[in-house]
């Protein structure tokens, strides 16, 4: 099983960007530890980032190609902007996850809505680095449950 990690704008700047919201983890950090799970549940995980929702949206479009099963992803700020985004998981047709490392619904007003959550499996979200984590372990194991019926 392959899972895709993308990660959005700025989330390069995890560890130092306001680590009272997001915490003092880096994204590499989370990463290693996406990974690591992964290999505990028997998948492989390949992490991308990028501040170009381009490069994102092809990511997401060539996923069925490359191999891939499902997504999980943080898109940052184009959660609440990109209909590109949505459009790119929506076309893929491959079982995403949303994350967040903060929890969306109780901060600013403009971060309530996502263009994205409704066309993921699910979404994730205020968990910090956890938020990854248990996003990793639910499409595993939606991907399990698919795979068993067919």
């Amino acid at each position: 099983m392959k899972i895709l990690l993308l990660n959005g704008p700025n989330l390069q700047l995890l560890g130092r960007r306001e680590p009272g919201i997001y915490g003092h983890t880096t994204l590499a950090d989370i990463e290693q530890e996406v990974i690591s799970l992964g290999a505990e549940l028997n998948c492989s995980v390949t992490a991308f980032q990028s501040n170009c929702e381009g490069e994102l949206v092809s990511r997401i479009g060539n996923a069925p190609l490359d191999g891939f099963d499902g997504i999980i992803l943080n898109a940052g700020a184009y959660t609440h902007t990109s209909i590109a985004l949505r459009d790119a998981i929506s076309g893929a047709a491959l079982p995403a996850v949303e994350v967040h490392l903060s929890n969306v619904a109780s901060r600013e007003e403009f971060r309530h809505h996502s263009y994205i959550a409704p066309v993921c499996a699910g979404v994730i979200a205020g968990f910090g680095k956890d938020s990854y984590l248990l996003a990793l372990r639910a499409l595993v194991s939606r991907l399990n449950h698919i795979n068993k019926w067919q």
